[in-house]
């Protein structure tokens, strides 16, 4: 069992695999997971793809941006957050107040084959997806690389991912054996 010091949040783009990945490394520390998406929908009452149709992309980062504050002043947790959550000026300074930031990088190819497995996703809808992911990840990369920590995201099981989270953290002195 592991004692964490700070909240870890999971940051990258959509298709990364940061909820899935968040979960499984939330079970091996033994504290809770979150997910900002999850959250969100829960406190608008309807879907992101819905809050976006209705109040646009502005109005949404301001919520996100609210509930992930609420998140990070919670006790100690795992956090996935959304695809764009960490460029928002305001977001990645509260992440970087409360958090260690984990950017889960990945290539194109697998950010792809990924997104494309659901149609939930409001910034793919217009236009080709490579296309999209191609230039949203070209955007995002120089701030993505602000995090505290870089691990790749490849193909393979979440577990070995995971484990490299949980050796770098050690390493950094963000994990202690209880």
């Amino acid at each position: 069992m592991y004692s964490l010091k700070r909240t870890i949040a999971l940051v990258g783009m959509m298709g990364a695999g940061k909820s899935s990945v968040g979960r499984r490394l939330a079970a091996k520390l033994g504290v809770p997971f979150r997910d900002a998406d999850a959250e969100i929908e829960a406190a608008a009452g309807c879907t992101i793809s819905e809050i976006f149709d209705r109040f646009g992309e502005a109005s949404f980062r301001d919520g996100e941006c609210r509930v992930i504050s609420r998140l990070l002043s919670e006790p100690p947790h795992v956090l996935a957050t959304g695809g764009g959550a960490f460029i928002d000026e305001r977001t990645r300074g509260a992440i970087k107040s409360h958090a260690v930031s984990v950017w889960l990088r990945a290539s194109v190819d697998l950010l792809v084959s990924r997104v494309n497995r659901r149609d939930t996703r409001p910034l793919l809808r217009s236009g080709d997806p490579r296309e999209i992911v191609e230039r949203l990840l070209r955007e995002r990369e120089p701030i993505y690389s602000e995090a505290d920590l870089v691990l790749d995201s490849e193909e393979g099981p979440h577990s070995t991912l995971v484990e490299r989270i949980v050796a770098a953290l050690e390493a950094h002195g963000q994990l202690a054996n209880a």
